[in-house]
């Protein structure tokens, strides 16, 4: 029987490229050679391309050419990390191709993708902090912001992640810059209200048709005011801490919400979602759809936490996409 060809999709066109492509090749290195044949694919701004040997996708076939041999893959194991792979674009694409992928189809990603059309979907099914879009134009909203938040409010990109663009605001005089930061990377900044308590990671997953929720991760920003991109990806910036040191309690109130908003949403492969905890209760901050793969990353910490090898946990993903 041949192996399934398995095309790893990692670049992407934004800020959070380079993770994306770390991620695509710690998925390379640990695929399993004897159940699968993969290939590593980069998304670039002037095309897709087989990574080794630099030949160009036909997007009209989903193929490449490899010496004498047109090669198509059967399934995608998706690295792209913003757009256009965890939006839902690449998906609507791979779905009329026929290819199966191991992330959330178009509806769902692109729902998640948008922070706040996800906290408007789940806002009767987990407590959150209160927000507010901000689009340019719209700075007079600054003093409404000012009149019903309390300090410190979070600016981030509606649209995007790894952190990027994201400032924790001490100080109302410095909200409008902020903004201005994040309009860098998105045309819809989200002002949200901060909340104190413990930071906390949750992975979920299906396996034989039934929902797996990973190890929890307590995250602590060390010296930074929050877990901002240099915290989250360079190396002793900041703590993760698996199994979470939590009371058993609030591990079981992560673990029941992020169950249940994996299986409202609809959702497919490895997620990752993102809680305070206050008070004893979970605060959701957002769903990740393509959460990072990297070395630094938090789910390779999580599985090998949960007692898999990286090569056992991806081929339970790809498994999925049967």
């Amino acid at each position: 029987m041949e192996k399934p060809i398995v095309a790893i999709l990692c670049g992407g066109l934004t800020a959070e490229r380079n993770i994306s492509l770390e991620s695509g090749e710690i998925v390379f290195q640990h695929l399993d050679r004897e159940r699968f044949e993969p290939y590593k694919i980069l998304i670039n701004d002037d095309g897709w391309f087989e990574a080794q040997t630099g030949a160009r996708l036909d997007l009209n076939t989903f193929s490449f050419q490899l010496k004498d041999e047109q090669i198509r893959p059967d399934r995608v194991f998706m690295a792209i990390h913003g757009s256009p792979g965890e939006d839902g674009k690449i998906q609507g694409y791979l779905d009329m191709q026929g290819i199966s992928y191991t992330c959330c189809d178009t509806v769902v990603s692109s729902v998640t993708f948008n922070k706040t059309f996800c906290k408007e979907i789940l806002r009767d099914k987990v407590t959150m902090a209160r927000g507010v879009v901000v689009k340019p134009g719209e700075l007079s909203l600054l003093n409404e912001i000012r009149d019903t938040y309390t300090l410190p409010v979070f600016v981030k990109p509606n649209n995007n992640g790894s952190s990027y663009g994201i400032t924790k605001v001490q100080d109302w005089l410095k909200l409008e810059p902020a903004l201005e930061e994040g309009f860098h990377y998105d045309h819809e900044i989200l002002v949200e209200e901060g909340i104190t308590g413990t930071e906390v990671t949750c992975g979920v997953y299906r396996h034989q048709g039934e929902i797996v929720v990973l190890p929890l991760c307590e995250v602590r920003a060390g010296t930074h005011d929050f877990f901002n991109y240099t915290a989250k990806y360079t190396a002793g910036e900041s703590q993760e801490i698996i199994p979470a040191p939590i009371p058993e309690q609030d591990a079981e109130a992560v673990r029941n919400v992020s169950s249940a908003i994996y299986s409202y949403l609809g959702c497919r492969g490895i997620v990752r979602i993102d809680y305070i905890i206050a008070g004893g209760t979970p605060h959701f901050l957002e769903v990740n759809t393509v959460p990072g793969l990297s070395a630094a990353s938090i789910v390779p910490q999580m599985a090998r936490a949960s007692g898999l090898s990286l090569t056992e946990f991806f081929t339970r993903l790809l498994d999925e996409t049967l």
